[in-house]
């Protein structure tokens, strides 16, 4: 009962975390689920079955708060949800001692992009024009390949991808990659399900996950408007990069010896550098963002009146004109 509970508060997080940064559910739920020592292929089976009740959750409440962009929803999805299908097959086929190493790896490789991307400004400004279908099928079909076979990644690989064309409000990148994830999750969970069997699934695990997501959908997506993604997304990148390192060392047998706790030092140091330029880099777009809402208050300001000159004009006598008719200033 213990384990249930803790299982559920990691769902609650992750979803907290997925629905403020549009990603990182599968990656912490998937994370923890490998310490814990469940194989990698159930774990992400597990995670991916949750995920269809609590991306759903997310999708409508995302809906509710205008955060979605239908248009972008229908051409990720699908591509999404063939990649996801293809990913759970290739995982479900892998021993457990083959495909612990390589899911690790790939989560580490996740958590240091974020630790990367979220230590520098985020792009907050858009250029015209729509996202078009050449690009978002490709990016659906790469993020939910990557999504099934690490145990998460949609949002990693779509989010950041969406944020950086530019053409989208932060706030509907996150609404869109959260919901057309829940075509993602049914689809991996479809492929699973044919390679490993119904025994695949840890049932009370993914109940677990599932009330404690359901439970922090409708708070994330109402998060996503306050929470500052930059402080959030390399803290999350440093916590998955650190869990996921004990299983690469592990698996390259460096256990014994100083190698160990001279990686650990050496990302601990990389996550704290990384936190500090996050936080430098959010005090530089808040201050920005501060002196351009100030320029165009002054400048949409009207010009003062100089009173003391319009008396005076008014009062002082008038200049004859050559006929003698006076003529008023």
């Amino acid at each position: 009962m213990r384990k249930l509970l803790v299982l559920a508060l990691v769902g609650l997080v992750a979803q907290l975390i997925d629905g403020s940064l549009g990603m990182a559910y599968g990656l912490t739920s998937s994370t923890l689920l490998l310490v814990a020592g469940v194989a990698p292929a159930a774990a992400s089976a597990s995670v991916h079955l949750a995920e269809i009740g609590t991306t759903l959750a997310a999708g409508v409440a995302h809906w509710r708060f205008g955060n979605v962009d239908w248009r972008v929803v229908t051409r990720i999805a699908l591509p999404g949800a063939i990649g996801a299908f293809a990913g759970a097959t290739v995982l479900s086929s892998i021993s457990t001692e083959a495909a612990a190493p390589w899911m690790a790896g790939i989560l580490f490789t996740l958590g240091a992009y974020l630790l990367v991307r979220f230590a520098r400004p985020l792009r907050t400004d858009r250029v015209g024009g729509r996202l078009r279908g050449r690009f978002l099928g490709p990016l659906g079909l790469v993020a939910g390949f990557v999504d099934a076979t690490g145990g998460g990644g949609w949002g990693p690989v779509a989010t950041p991808a969406l944020l950086v064309s530019g053409r989208m409000e932060p706030r509907k990148v996150i609404g869109s990659v959260d919901t057309a994830e829940f075509v993602v999750a049914g689809a991996a969970s479809i492929g699973f399900l044919i390679g490993l069997g119904s025994e695949g699934f840890l049932l009370p695990t993914v109940a677990a996950l599932l009330i404690g997501g359901l439970i922090a959908a409708p708070l994330a997506a109402w998060l996503v408007r306050i929470v500052p993604a930059q402080l959030l997304g390399a803290a999350v990148g440093g916590v998955i990069v650190l869990t996921n390192a004990r299983t690469l060392i592990r698996s390259a047998e460096l256990d014994d010896g100083p190698v160990r706790p001279i990686v650990y030092v050496l990302l601990a140091a990389g996550w704290i550098a990384a936190l500090v330029l996050a936080v430098r880099a959010l005090r530089r777009t808040r201050r920005a963002h501060a002196e351009a809402v100030e320029t165009a208050d002054t400048s949409a300001a009207p010009a003062p009146v100089d009173l003391v000159g319009v008396v005076a004009a008014s009062a002082a006598p008038a200049e004859p004109t050559p006929t003698g008719t006076p003529t008023p200033r």
